[in-house]
């Protein structure tokens, strides 16, 4: 690598460094992706001016048809995707990611014409194929169980761990045999099938309350893959931009499960996400009644108070109400009522779901507070309006020992003087348990699509 080259490939990974910082904040989140889009363009475009005097014509063709079959598919992709569907994207792209690390390191290898690799070469190869063909199987059916492709329940059989640990053993031992003795394409083609089925056998016993986590975790998975070929290539560039993805991945993963109140090994293992089915009307799922309301009535309530905080959540999210509800709170605001969003870290599908599609309707900043910053605010609040969320209010995961959500931090909307619940129906939410806070004297039901519910308070606040 010439000095030239490593200096472009620093300033490409600084840019990384940058980008990634800046989404931490979603004042700056644009901006992030746009930073580390440059340095991403800066190492492609330097790569090729670096390795363009050994490509053919052939292959000048062919890595411009993928430079513009991606570039389109992607862009096209990301316009058109729905802020629901964002996980299913993601789990794509990190299908990709893992798939292009394996096939990188399989050609590789199958320019050694079937000799034994150095371990230099060898192992970072033999790890990208594994990790990069686990990432991409189980991203396949990650996106297959989130676009409801296949049921989003775990898919469980007798003897399941004992089979997941026969392949991980397969796997090892045409591993030890590649690097050791052979490398064959027979031993490295059956180790990339391995690891697929792998993958798939992986993710299908994880329910669709879990995908999340999966899919933060196949994420690091990729992370790994593309690091391990940046050595594989000896290219700087893949190997800072791979740790990152790695390390990233794997610290959002250990944050979500924490905010989930279970342990890494549970959600992965616990096959947790047999959905229990509730009432559809007004009732629960062991008769109990809920005290529904009218939209007049709960507009004339939130005209009158002096503190709102909305609890948004996945519902909000599928009615695309988030306009309505920005609606709703310039309103208030104008009638002198304060008004804060509480922000839980898994509302949604994934982490900043909440915060990305509430500052698509313009919501100021400064109004979405995360759970720890908003909790104790809660008793001081005269209504908590909770919007499409479900289990990230649950009492049960504070007072019921014998539930699946025990120990999940959740927001306290119970402390509030009052709880409006804007929900389709009384089916529960993806943990599939009934909400003991939908029967506490305080709750108040409004039910129907949130946007729908929203623009009826909003003529209730008018009118008020």
């Amino acid at each position: 690598m010439t000095v030239t080259t490593g200096f472009v490939y620093l300033l490409a990974a600084v840019l990384f460094v940058v980008g990634l910082k800046f989404l931490s904040s979603p004042r700056v989140a644009r901006r992030g992706n746009q930073v580390a889009a440059v340095g991403m363009v800066l190492a492609v475009a330097w790569t090729v001016v670096v390795l363009w005097n050994r490509f053919t014509a052939a292959g000048v063709i062919i890595s411009l048809l993928g430079v513009l079959i991606g570039g389109v598919a992607g862009t096209v992709g990301a316009r058109r995707v729905k802020m629901t569907a964002m996980p299913q994207m993601v789990a794509l792209f990190n299908g990709v990611g893992g798939g292009a690390a394996a096939l990188v390191a399989v050609a590789e290898l199958l320019k050694l014409a079937g000799a034994r690799p150095e371990l230099q070469s060898g192992l970072p190869s033999v790890f990208a194929i594994i990790i990069g063909g686990i990432s991409f199987a189980g991203s396949a059916i990650a996106f297959a169980k989130l676009q409801e492709l296949m049921t989003g329940r775990p898919i469980t059989y007798p003897g399941q761990q004992v089979v997941n640990a026969a392949l991980a053993l397969a796997i090892v031992a045409l591993a030890v045999v590649l690097l050791g003795w052979s490398g064959s394409p027979v031993v490295f083609t059956a180790l990339l099938v391995l690891a697929l089925v792998l993958g798939v056998a992986f993710v299908l016993p994880i329910g669709g309350a879990d995908m999340p986590v999966v899919i933060s975790l196949l994420n690091a998975f990729t992370g790994l893959a593309v690091a391990a070929s940046g050595f594989v290539l000896d290219n700087f560039a893949l190997i800072v931009a791979g740790t990152l993805v790695g390390a990233s991945g794997s610290l959002l993963t250990k944050l979500m499960s924490d905010a989930m109140g279970r342990s890494l090994s549970n959600v992965l293992f616990g096959a947790f996400g047999q959905v229990q089915v509730a009432a559809a009307g007004g009732a629960g799922a062991d008769g109990r009644s809920v005290r529904a309301g009218t939209s007049d009535d709960i507009g004339t309530m939130l005209a009158y108070s002096r503190s709102v905080i909305i609890v948004p959540g996945y519902g909000l999210a599928v009615a695309q109400a988030q306009h309505a509800v920005r609606e709703l709170a310039d309103l208030l605001e104008k009638r002198g009522v304060e008004v804060n969003y509480a922000i839980h870290p898994v509302a949604g599908r994934m982490p900043g779901h909440m915060n990305v599609l509430l500052a698509e309707a313009n919501v100021p900043y400064e109004q979405l507070r995360e759970m720890d910053a908003i909790n104790g605010d809660f008793k001081r609040a005269d209504v908590a309006l909770v919007v499409g969320a479900n289990d990230v209010v649950n009492p049960a995961a504070r007072n019921s020992p014998g539930s699946p959500i025990y120990g999940m931090p959740i927001l306290n909307a119970d402390e509030a003087h009052n709880i409006v619940f804007l929900k389709r129906s009384m089916r529960p939410g993806f943990a599939g348990i009934d909400n003991d806070l939908l029967y506490d004297p305080k709750t108040v039901m409004l039910f129907g699509d949130a946007k729908d519910s929203l623009t009826k308070l909003v003529a209730a606040v008018k009118a008020a």
